[in-house]
């Protein structure tokens, strides 16, 4: 015991040198140029209140217009934000929406089923961004936008 006592500031201060040498290390936040944003096509959603639910539940991960919080630059939870963005953006990117009906059909049948089963936005998001968090009836209208949107696309991809 005597030991652990006499090691422990040696312990914290080690902890703490590698927590600022952390700090060199953090990856890269990007935020390329917008390409092509879902709200600038004909596929936008029909009222403002669905596009601020989109910017405020589901734009930080998956667009370019991503709001990185103070806590995204600190080692290491930057590792965990960069990479849930990165992997948002890689599945389905509002800033980078397809042209073509059939890959954008598809993005609308699949955004409704994650909203269905209410996987997104995930659970560790709306801990701590409780303004993304979605009510029942949020999601039955944005649900009932993209299931819409999938349906009029639909006959052009066939």
């Amino acid at each position: 015991m005597q030991k652990l006592k006499r090691n422990l500031p040696w312990v914290i201060g080690a902890l703490a040198a590698l927590f600022l040498l952390l700090q060199f290390f953090n990856p890269v936040h990007t935020n390329p140029p917008v390409v092509h944003d879902l709200c600038a096509t004909d596929a936008r959603p029909p009222s403002d209140h669905l596009v601020t639910l989109l910017h405020t539940a589901c734009y930080d991960c998956h667009s370019y217009e991503t709001r990185w919080p103070w806590y995204s630059h600190v080692m290491p939870i930057s590792w965990q934000v960069v990479d849930d963005v990165n992997k948002g953006r890689k599945h389905l990117n509002f800033s980078d929406w397809p042209t073509d009906p059939v890959r954008a059909a598809k993005k609308f049948s699949s955004m409704s089923e994650q909203l269905e089963y209410k996987e997104m936005p995930l659970a560790k998001y709306t801990l701590i961004h409780r303004d993304a968090i979605l009510t029942d009836a949020d999601r039955k209208a944005l649900m009932d936008w993209v299931d819409a949107q999938a349906a009029r696309l639909r006959p052009a991809s066939q």
